[in-house]
Formats: structure tokens, sequence, C-alpha cells
């Protein structure tokens, strides 16, 4: 069984962060780029976040145009995408919008003492451990296929990025670039320090640049 298509999606600023330090959160993007990341969310059938994107965002990860979700419906789709949400200590806050049950089904994958320690229940998501240690994507990669996931869009945070990249587990890069930098006061990262196979010998190829308003849009797929 093939692992799932993995694309990665961020909009950062051009030092690389995700945000700023302020309570609120910082607009990278714009409209025209929200609607383009929508159509994306629209072709995949599965949508992952860590647990800090869920208590930093309270994301409800679902296809937000009409058209697109009837779209999925008269193929014989779900409106939205099956909804991941990685947390390797369960600590997850039952009020976050993408447990209220409306948008479909959400999945958690965790460890074994996160998952006696988390307070979702069976109505909010299914929890699934990976195992004693640090949550292991290609796990998580291989229980998504057998759900008949083919194509995976990772939305962050830095962690989630971080996991994939470096374990060689991503096959597209969508980054949406802000015309500024943040600094001193720039929050998270779109990636931590790792080891990355994306090295000067083996680059991604740049397969898209694009101006959406003044957001610059690259597209990378490996090789």
């Amino acid at each position: 069984m093939e692992r799932p298509y993995v694309i990665v999606s961020a909009a950062m600023s051009l030092d690389g962060y995700l945000d700023d330090v302020s309570p609120k959160r910082l607009m990278l993007s714009n409209a025209a780029d929200f609607d383009r990341v929508d159509g994306v969310r629209a072709g995949v059938d599965a949508i992952a976040v860590g647990a800090g994107t869920v208590r930093a965002d309270d994301p409800r990860l679902l296809v937000r145009s009409a058209e697109r979700r009837a779209a999925r419906e008269a193929a014989g789709r779900p409106a939205s995408p099956l909804r991941v949400v990685f947390s390797p200590s369960g600590d997850l806050d039952p009020a976050a919008r993408v447990f209220d049950g409306e948008g479909g089904p959400v999945v958690v994958y965790t460890s074994d003492r996160g998952r006696e320690a988390c307070p979702l229940g069976p109505a909010a998501a299914e929890v699934v451990s990976l195992g004693e240690g640090p949550a292991d994507p290609r796990q998580a990669l291989d229980d998504l296929a057998r759900r008949g996931v083919d194509r995976l869009l990772v939305e962050g945070g830095g962690t989630v990025h971080t996991l994939f990249l470096s374990e060689d587990l991503v096959d597209e890069v969508h980054l949406a670039v802000a015309p500024f930098l943040l600094g001193s006061a720039g929050g998270p990262k779109f990636v931590h320090a790792a080891a990355f196979p994306q090295s000067p010998r083996r680059p991604l190829r740049l397969a898209e640049t694009r101006a959406i308003g003044e957001v610059a849009l690259l597209v990378y797929r490996r090789e």
C-alpha cells in the first residue's frame, strides 16, 4: 500500500516566521491566497495540523467554499476532508472548534501516554496511539492510507512541518511569502533545526512561482 501524497502548506514572512508574538493572529496572506488554499483543501482527502496550531489558531480545517463542498459531495466524497491532529501529549481542549462534531470526523495521533491523558470523547475524535515514543509520521501515513487517504495536506505548525520534512515524507511544498520581515517580533518558524534530506545535494524542484497581490507563491516538488 502506497503512502499518501503529502503537501506541506504555509504562509510565512520573508524571514521564515509563521506568526508574531502578539496575542492576535498575524495575517501573512490575503483573501486571494486564502481562496487558493481552500481550493487545495478541496482537492485532498485529509488535512493535518499539530496541537500547537489548534491551541494558537483554533482552526476548523474545513473547505470554506459552498461550491467546492458541493462538488466534493457530487463526486461521492464528504464535504470536507478528514481532519487530523498530531498531539503526542494528548493535551487538547475539547472546546476547540475542530472537535465540535459539525465538520466530519477527526483523528488524533498521539502516544500511549497521550491516549490515556486525552480528554476527548468518541464524539469529538478518534484517538489513535502510535506507540510509546515520539510521533512516527510513517505509522500515521500507513493508518491514513488504510482509511483511503491518497492526498494529505499538512498545514502546520513548525513542529509538524519539521517532522514530515526531516523524515523525507513531503512530495510538495506550498509557501506563500509575505513582503515583510518580523525579526525580533517573530514567533513560531516554518521549520525547526533538524537534519533535512532536502539539502544542497538534493534540492527540491521549483515547480511554480506566482504573484498573488503582494504575496509570492512558491511551489516546490521533490525530484
